[in-house]
């Protein structure tokens, strides 16, 4: 699997698995930014929001751009993401990665909604 592979494939998991896993893959002092009325968001209160600890039972992200630079990776790209009783999500949406050792981890997500 390629660099570029795992990151992706971590990124999807994000969207799609539980927050416990989301946990192991997240930097500590990670913060996340998301629309009003969410904001801002890290440590405990990252994984107590609804935006976080909800998965996704579908995504389909497009328009992928990956841009490296030594043990830092950015990841950007359109989503459009479902779960049971929410209109479809879509967002434009960043994702900066950081080497730790023989894993990436995410340090920062973004997410700008499409309207």
């Amino acid at each position: 699997m390629t660099e570029e592979t795992d990151l992706w494939d971590r990124e999807e998991r994000f969207w799609s698995e539980g927050a416990d896993a989301a946990r192991h893959m997240t930097a500590k002092g990670a913060v996340f930014v998301f629309p009003y009325p969410a904001g801002i968001l890290q440590a405990d209160a990252l994984w107590q929001a609804p935006e976080v600890a909800q998965r996704w039972r579908s995504v389909v992200m497009s328009d992928r751009v990956v841009r490296m630079q030594g043990d830092v990776a950015l990841l950007a790209y359109q989503v459009s993401a479902e779960r049971e009783g929410t209109p479809i999500h879509e967002a434009l949406c960043s994702s900066v990665y950081v080497r730790d050792e023989d894993s990436w981890l995410r340090m920062s997500h973004q997410q700008t909604p499409l309207s």
